[in-house]
């Protein structure tokens, strides 16, 4: 349905002189884009509790204007003005079949690596106001224009607006453009910017965030705990006289290192930790669970005659160091099928829609069969009406 287009570079040097290092606009990127939501739909979306939504304007007042938020979700939007705001809409692409498809074009950065796809609806002169994001974005230009400034990394001061918003001090712009229907702009973490609508507009950023260690170590420590691992105690026999009481000496110091690197040297343990934690989705899924449920042989003969899609927004990985056991991890959960199942789990893994040829291998396996069938019946994957 999309289909970027690099004209001034490939995508080879995009990912090694653009990517994580500078901001770079990419001129119709996607030629003759239309929006895959229409903004009626989009407001439909901010309506739902499901949904993470919000407003974004500003107030006037006697000391002047003032940035306000407000989070979703909204009965009505009567209350807004003609201009000055916006309706910003996260993870669209786990509600719409016709926005996943946006993330397809960006398939040379691994899935893990996807954050979401942020939908901003805005009237003339609406914005959210200049601020740096802590990951990297493709913001395409759907309906009308917007002027993007983007400053360069630095000491930026940042304040709080408002509450919700988070925004940086004035800053020159070493990015001063104008987005057209079907452009691109990409900006790493750290970059200062703002965007402004010139007329009623739509822009789709496809976000790709990545993990502080912070998190992941503490996210380590939680699955280390959860699987009752790493419970060996510190053990030192034979260990000569210590003469200072105060002191963590440099033999000790290293067998403490030791005591922790033993978790990070477990290869096993450490592919169950990653694939789960980062198969975890941050925001919900439309899960459309079948109300007559499928059974096995059912789902092998629908199988058949049409491929499965992925719903939008799961997350399912699998790990080098476990794969050949046939493990994949299925939104936050660890699967074991087997060996034989390995290249059907790469496939189910690796593409959106499945077919049964791709699946072939593991459809003789009885464990990877009941995991799809379940998967299916809870509408992780569907067969397209």
């Amino acid at each position: 349905m999309f289909k970027l287009t690099l004209a001034e570079f490939t995508l080879e040097h995009f990912m090694q002189h653009y990517w994580q290092q500078r901001p770079v606009v990419i001129r119709q990127g996607f030629k003759q884009f239309v929006d895959p939501i229409s903004p009626e739909d989009l407001a439909g979306l901010a309506c739902e509790e499901s949904v993470d939504s919000r407003l974004v304007y500003k107030k006037g007042g006697k000391e002047g204007e003032t940035w306000q938020a407000e989070t979703g979700p909204f009965e009505s939007y009567d209350h807004m003005a003609k201009t000055g705001w916006s309706l910003i809409v996260q993870a669209v692409n786990h509600w719409s079949p016709e926005v996943a498809e946006l993330v397809k074009p960006f398939a040379f950065i691994p899935k893990w690596r996807l954050d979401d796809v942020m939908i901003s609806y805005s009237t003339p002169k609406g914005g959210v106001g200049p601020h740096i994001d802590l990951y990297d974005v493709f913001i395409c230009q759907g309906s009308g224009r917007r002027q993007w400034r983007v400053g360069d990394r630095g000491e930026h001061r940042q304040f709080a607006a408002h509450a919700a918003l988070l925004h940086v001090d004035p800053f020159e712009a070493i990015i001063d453009v104008e987005l057209l229907p079907g452009d691109i702009l990409y900006i790493p973490p750290g970059f200062p910017h703002d965007g402004v609508s010139l007329e009623t507009s739509m822009s789709f950023s496809v976000g790709f965030r990545g993990k502080s260690a912070c998190d992941m170590l503490s996210g380590l420590a939680d699955h280390v705990i959860d699987k009752e691992l790493g419970s060996t105690l510190f053990s030192d026999p034979g260990r000569p006289i210590h003469k200072n009481q105060g002191q963590i000496n440099a033999s000790d110091f290293a067998h403490i290192k030791a005591q922790l690197q033993s978790i990070l040297d477990d290869d096993t343990l450490v592919a169950d930790f990653a694939g789960g934690f980062l198969s975890r989705t941050k925001c919900q899924l439309d899960l459309q669970a079948l109300d007559e449920p499928l059974d096995e042989a059912d789902l092998l003969n629908t199988l058949k005659a049409q491929p499965l899609v992925r719903t939008g927004g799961l997350r399912c990985f699998y790990v080098d160091a476990t794969v050949g056991e046939g493990v994949c991890y299925v939104d936050g959960e660890r699967h074991a099928l087997g060996a034989k199942a390995q290249v059907a789990v790469k496939a189910l893994c690796d593409h959106d829609t499945v077919s049964h040829t791709q699946l072939r291998g593991g459809l003789k396996n009885p464990e990877f069969v009941a995991a799809l069938t379940v998967w299916v019946n809870a509408g992780y994957w569907y067969f397209e009406d």
